[in-house]
């Protein structure tokens, strides 16, 4: 087992080290501040080289949308705001936060992962107890967090799920972005920590928590906003889906072909189950689920899985139609009825009207439904 092969997900800058020093080599852009690449670079990086840019070295395509997206993010890092990436789940903001962590700063572990019990010292610092009383409080007794970490490294933080955290707590933030440095009081000397040239804060944000706990207007002027939408474009999502459940897969040592009929088969299942929640009269008539790319990847990889482990080492209608379920099913038995609905209105009609490998689908969609009515 290789080195590589003992990390169960490598960071981005381990995962592209060869792209990344590549384009270091060849990049002779001005660059701001500490960055290590320049900001037409760093757009490569993300987006994949085009023909026109001659790489010598093949720099594909990590993140798919559209790229004034990218173009905008970058710009704000450059700037004195920090970045809030918004959107719905499984739309891609942290796998872009990470994408841009790794190629401005080489590293892209520096996160807070915000949740209803992330505190203050999270984002700023904590004590090691037992060297407190021992010797008592100093600079070698001070726990940094990931953000003061960057701060000093002038490299980009990055906070998951900012809404996540309650009103105080996203408060900490303001002077960060602000001031741009971090005050110890408990300490005489060397008391405070400045952010190094380079710092920045990446934040993300669910659409779906939007009321949750609302940035104060304070901090909603200290971030440049990027809105990241849901992908509708059913080519640009197939794209997503084979790049990542690719990526996914390896891990495993597979090498399992995606059959192209069958991921037509999960596309169009969401895209009906889309339509479907949009014109639901009500919350009880909708799913739970998000129906994001996320979740389709999440179904694929798990109907691979199946296959290879309890199957032809390939994948099957009735394996997909199982993890579709399983994944999206959450609440009993309000979910188990929406799907149960669709699947005899939109499912079956489907596999009367294209016969095949959708009426393998259906069948393996109803054996899983009698599992629950049970």
């Amino acid at each position: 087992m290789s080195e590589d092969q003992k990390i169960l997900r490598m960071p981005a800058e381990q995962k592209y080290l060869k792209e990344l020093e590549y384009l270091e080599s060849i990049d002779s852009a001005v660059k701001p501040f500490s960055w290590r690449l320049s900001p037409k670079v760093v757009r490569a990086f993300v987006l994949g080289a085009s023909p026109n840019e001659k790489y010598d070295y093949k720099i594909e395509q990590k993140w798919y949308g559209d790229p004034a997206i990218v173009e905008r993010a970058i710009v704000t890092l450059a700037s004195d705001r920090g970045l809030l990436l918004i959107g719905a789940p499984g739309t891609g903001k942290s796998w872009l936060a990470e994408l841009l962590s790794a190629a401005i700063s080489s590293n892209s572990t520096y996160v807070v992962q915000g949740t209803a019990g992330t505190t203050e010292d999270h984002i700023k610092y904590s004590w090691n107890v037992a060297m407190v009383i021992a010797e008592g409080q100093s600079m070698e007794s001070l726990i940094p967090s990931p953000i003061m970490t960057s701060m000093t490294h002038g490299y980009l933080g990055r906070f998951e799920e900012l809404t996540r955290c309650s009103s105080d707590v996203q408060d900490s933030l303001i002077s960060i972005l602000s001031e741009k440095y971090i005050a110890i009081p408990e300490l005489k000397k060397e008391n405070v920590i400045f952010a190094q040239p380079g710092f920045n804060i990446i934040a993300t944000a669910n659409s779906r928590d939007r009321g949750v706990n609302d940035l104060s207007s304070a901090l909603k002027r200290r971030f440049n906003f990027v809105h990241i939408p849901i992908v509708t474009n059913k080519k640009m999502e197939k794209e997503i889906i084979e790049f990542r459940t690719k990526d996914l897969i390896n891990r495993h040592g597979f090498d399992v072909e995606i059959p192209p009929s069958l991921l037509d088969i999960l596309l169009q299942t969401f895209s009906d189950l889309r339509e479907a929640n949009l014109t639901a009269s009500s919350d009880d008539q909708k799913l739970e689920a998000s129906l994001s790319t996320a979740e389709q990847i999440g179904v694929l990889e798990d109907s691979i899985l199946n296959g290879s482990y309890f199957g032809t080492n390939k994948i099957e209608p009735g394996f997909l139609a199982r993890s579709l379920i399983g994944t999206l099913v959450r609440r009993v038995p309000e979910d188990v009825s929406v799907m149960n609905k669709f699947w005899f209105d939109v499912v079956e009609k489907h596999s009367k009207d294209k016969k095949g490998e959708w009426k393998d689908f259906f069948d393996g969609g109803v054996k899983t439904m009698e599992l629950y009515k049970k």
